[in-house]
């Protein structure tokens, strides 16, 4: 039973000797979220009156500094005492204070987004990163340049801007109502209207500062071959642009693996652009034939964090931020870390083509891939600051279409979309011995939970027996649910899921038996741990799901007939780290 009710998250300062605070509201009561500080048991007062005017600038000052904040539908809950409930933040130790990420406040109230009109914003095109001119490179440096002039206090600035993506990413808020309880916006359907809202503001704060309002930041076109390289403007040394942070492994002429694991493969470049092409074709076909798949799962106020990612953010997103972060720092920082990841250039034409795949997957399938129409999603808001500056409100039904932000992308290849990957094995293959024993050896759906140290197989019956019509497969997903996984947030984990693989190791590049995957990428910052309701020892750990639709893979597989199958994970990275809390397949709709 789903309510009009919403959270707000707000961030505040750098600053890790002054705390910061931040206030928000559900409908139709109201309650608090504050940007963590490093004061240990900073805790908001128990007795503050419920309802407070959020437009009083001087009860801002007293409260909280204001900062762009998420609001996020909730699902009603049984009524709490009427006094406002203790938000508990954890002081970090002396080491994570560095990390305080609570951008610059604002005593101005928020506006409502209003999208800009023909008149006032011309039409800007995104360009491929790799195919750009040398007078374009001047000016994007020179407005990265400026960004970077500005002081910290200024919301423009480039360590502001920066800063959004570490408070809003690594656990800054806790709704005050709901202790002990982060708000994220990975790993959920917050995912790529966040991130789209994010990259909007940054490239019209980059146009004011060049003076030109049609500026449009590029994209690291990294899904075709062409852009499967660092794009050479970044790996300028004398540049605005280059981030000594990275890793130096994976300069041009090195070919991107989309599908990176922690190792280097041992491609050949043909073999590298084959198989992250299929990549790319799992990822965005097979996988994502659904709006609730390809966007992710539902997640509301009140909800743990961490619902559940779509594939696209576990893969490519989760292995171009490892691969390109330094393995040589402390946390993998800049692009390796989701607290530092915002201070790498590289970052924003990354998620700029992350952006562009949200609007490819919509013209793919008119029909089916559509946006999510749950109000939840629609009426869950961000504010960021503008230009100007002024704080803006706005919301994920004002994003759906690039058109109504006055920006769209070049138009380059697909060819990912003829990669349909291909069956290692045999047909008929697992009525071979070796295949029989295999499945013999494997784990019963009721032998978890386990911890992930070594590739484990397990049986597991589906839903339905025998083969179903077109009709029903277009109706209804068969969907392998990877549940209660849990791994420490600094941990990079990455595991890998078979379906009906004789011998995983023997899969060839991009192999249909290849499901999918999970990706962790590390969430370390400076508020301490236990933001996510204790998963863990330490506290310190995230707990979540993976979905995986296997609707086209049995087809290819020729396993439709079956009444089980052989699901086989495979750890890539974090060995031993990640736990697994059971695995199923269920028809979704």
């Amino acid at each position: 039973m789903a309510s009009l009710s919403q959270l707000i998250a707000k961030p505040a300062t750098f600053s890790v000797s002054t705390p910061r605070t931040s206030s928000g509201q559900y409908r139709p009561r109201r309650a608090t979220v504050q940007c963590a500080s490093s004061r240990g048991g900073e805790r908001s007062e128990p007795d503050a009156p419920k309802h407070q005017d959020r437009r009083d600038p001087r009860r801002a000052r007293r409260q909280c500094h204001r900062h762009p904040d998420v609001r996020a539908s909730r699902r009603r809950r049984p009524r709490r005492d009427a006094r406002r409930l203790l938000l508990r933040r954890r002081g970090p130790s002396a080491e994570r204070q560095r990390a305080t990420c609570c951008p610059p406040p604002s005593s101005a109230p928020a506006v409502d987004f209003t999208p800009p009109d023909a008149a006032s914003l011309p039409l800007r095109t995104r360009p491929a990163a790799h195919s750009v001119t040398a007078d374009y490179v001047a000016k994007f440096n020179a407005g990265i340049a400026a960004m970077k002039a500005l002081p910290p206090d200024d919301p423009r600035s480039f360590s502001a801007q920066a800063s959004v993506h570490c408070a809003y990413c690594d656990g800054s808020y806790s709704p005050e109502g709901f202790p002990g309880v982060e708000l994220q916006v990975h790993n959920s359907w917050l995912f790529f209207p966040f991130h789209r809202c994010y990259l909007y503001f940054f490239e019209r704060i980059l146009g004011s500062l060049v003076g030109d309002p049609s500026f449009a930041m590029p994209f690291w076109n990294w899904d075709a071959p062409d852009g499967m390289r660092l794009p050479a403007m970044y790996a300028d040394q004398s540049s605005q642009l280059y981030d000594p942070r990275r890793d130096g492994r994976h300069g041009t002429p090195k070919l991107i693996d989309l599908d990176y694991s922690g190792t280097e493969p041992r491609f050949t470049d043909k073999q590298q652009v084959d198989h992250n092409l299929r990549v790319m074709y799992r990822q965005m076909v097979s996988l994502s034939p659904t709006p609730s798949l390809f966007f992710g799962s539902a997640y509301r106020a009140g909800d743990d964090p961490n619902q559940g990612p779509g594939p696209l953010e576990n893969v490519p997103h989760g292995p171009v931020h490892v691969w390109c972060g330094d393995p040589k720092q402390p946390a993998r920082e800049d692009m390796g870390n989701f607290y530092s990841a915002g201070n790498d250039p590289l970052f924003y034409a990354h998620h700029a083509n992350i952006d562009r795949m949200w609007s490819v997957w919509k013209g793919i399938d008119a029909r089916r891939h559509t946006d999510l129409t749950d109000p939840d999603w629609l009426d869950a808001s961000f504010l960021f600051y503008d230009e100007t500056p002024q704080l803006v409100r706005i919301r994920v039904r004002d994003v759906l279409d690039t058109g109504s932000l006055r920006y769209q992308y070049q138009d380059v290849p697909l060819p990912w979309t003829a990669a349909r990957p291909t069956v290692t094995r045999r047909a008929d293959s697992l009525l071979a011995p070796a295949a029989q024993a295999a499945a013999a050896a494997a784990r019963k759906a009721g032998d978890f939970p386990i911890t992930l140290d070594e590739a484990t197989s397990v049986t597991v019956k589906r839903p339905v027996a025998g083969k179903r019509s077109k009709a029903e497969k277009a109706s209804e997903e068969e969907v392998l649910v990877i549940d209660g996984i849990e791994v420490d947030r600094d941990v990079a984990a990455k595991f890998d899921v078979f379906v009906n693989a004789e011998d995983h190791g023997a899969v060839g590049s991009g192999g249909r038996e290849l499901a999918g995957s999970f990706v962790n990428v590390p969430h370390r910052h400076g508020h301490g741990r236990g933001r996510g309701r204790g998963h863990g020892k330490n506290g310190g750990g995230i707990k979540t799901k993976l979905r995986l639709a296997l609707n086209e893979q049995l087809e290819d597989l020729k396993a439709e007939d079956d009444e089980s199958v052989v699901v086989t994970l495979v750890p890539r990275q974090g060995k031993g780290k990640v736990k697994i809390g059971g695995v199923k397949i269920e028809l979704m709709h």
